[in-house]
């Protein structure tokens, strides 16, 4: 058999590639990663499976509409819970998933739990699991996130990152790098992609039920999310960083788009006294295209997301980041991050520099370009099809 021959029996057999979806940032991820797999020629078989692991239904259904997402063809329904049970019952339940569709590969992104549950799942029953956005760390073990980069990318057959760096720490793990592509970052593909779409910072006020007059200070506005256990899940830790937000608000009007969690907390820990609301607009938490806009006017963003951290260097927007690590250090060697952690002189020391026009502006990492998920696509594809041809050469030797 020639190996052209071969080369098409391996692609009538290939078996969808089952892509996972659990938490808000996994859908900023798949999504283009899923437009390049029906665009790519041939088209890529595909499989999404929503793990349920974040479930807010109005918020998902937002989600999947601004990213143009497909609706999954399963979902899971985990739910909340433990760290231990969560992971437990999603690879209970992902299991017959795997059995009835055979599946070439499982793609996994970013560091949830859904990520690692369905990796365990796909690798324990031989099937390849291709990890995108590996080789991010923040060397804090103390983060859960931490622990599932850490171990999906041990189990990964075919790893894409989205900066060079990350590839020297998967080496350090003993990871060859014959298994790692960089591809660039598939996040910005999403930022690519929807800002057109962005809803203006007055729309979202306005459907709020907010005055948009707060827009029209002379300094203009910043956008704060919080939602870290480390941050707000201690009263006196959550307390400090209001107090701060507080002092900040006094310069320059804040915009704080809530985290359930963190909405909870400030109303069990009595620390409503502490945000005022001429000073600090407290939003529910809001749709991708909604939080692209209020970024993307923002004259700079407060934040302990890793997703926010890279949007906003996208966007161009100093970025202070409420945390001691980031397993993003890109964002702050090339981009418009700045680690700011928890400390009230610091943080205050950096929004005068930005208010004064100093802040930094940083630039575009490498492949940062809108085009990543197009370039895992064409390599998934390629790899598929040479692991396909190995398994029909083996047949046909046997």
């Amino acid at each position: 058999m020639s190996n052209q021959a071969i080369m098409e029996a391996a692609a009538a057999d290939l078996g969808p590639v089952i892509c996972v979806v659990g938490a808000r940032p996994n859908f900023m991820k798949m999504a283009p990663i899923l437009r390049a797999m029906a665009a790519h020629i041939p088209p890529v078989p595909v499989l999404l499976v929503h793990t349920g692991q974040h479930y807010d239904k109005d918020m998902n259904d937002r989600l999947f509409e601004d990213l143009r997402l497909p609706r999954p063809d399963v979902n899971l329904e985990v739910g909340s819970g433990t760290h231990a049970i969560q992971t437990a019952e999603v690879m209970r339940r992902f299991e017959p998933v795997v059995d009835a569709h055979k599946p070439s590969c499982v793609a996994v992104v970013g560091d949830v739990n859904s990520t690692l549950a369905c990796a365990l799942v796909a690798v324990k029953k031989g099937v390849p699991v291709v990890h995108i956005e590996a080789g991010l760390r923040s060397y804090d073990r103390a983060m859960p996130e931490e622990i599932n980069r850490i171990l999906t990318d041990q189990i990964s057959a075919r790893l894409y990152t989205t900066e060079r760096t990350a590839e020297d720490n998967l080496v350090r793990e003993g990871i060859s790098s014959e298994r790692v592509c960089f591809a660039g970052n598939v996040m910005i593909d999403s930022v690519v992609f929807g800002r057109a779409n962005a809803r203006s910072a007055a729309q979202t006020l306005r459907a709020c039920g907010v005055d948009p007059l707060v827009l029209s200070h002379p300094m203009g506005y910043g956008v704060v999310t919080l939602h870290r256990p480390s941050n707000v899940d201690k009263p006196e830790t959550l307390r400090a960083l209001l107090g701060v937000l507080a002092e900040v608000a006094a310069s320059l009007p804040l915009v704080f788009a809530l985290h359930p969690r963190t909405r909870s907390n400030i109303d069990r820990f009595g620390l409503e006294g502490l945000v005022n609301p001429a000073r600090m607009v407290l939003l529910p938490p809001q749709g991708y295209l909604e939080m692209l806009g209020l970024m993307a006017g923002a004259a700079m963003v407060l934040t302990d997301s890793g997703g926010l951290q890279e949007e906003t260097t996208a966007l161009g927007v100093p970025c202070l980041t409420l945390r001691e690590n980031t397993e993003r250090p890109i964002t702050v060697e090339q981009g418009t991050n700045l680690l700011v952690g928890r400390n009230r002189a610091a943080i205050l020391g950096a929004v005068q520099e930005i208010l004064a026009g100093r802040g930094k502006r940083g630039r575009l990492p490498e492949f940062w370009d809108g085009r990543a998920a197009e370039r895992i696509a064409a390599d998934l594809y390629q790899w598929l099809m040479s692991t396909q041809s190995g398994i029909a050469l083996k047949s046909l030797a046997t």
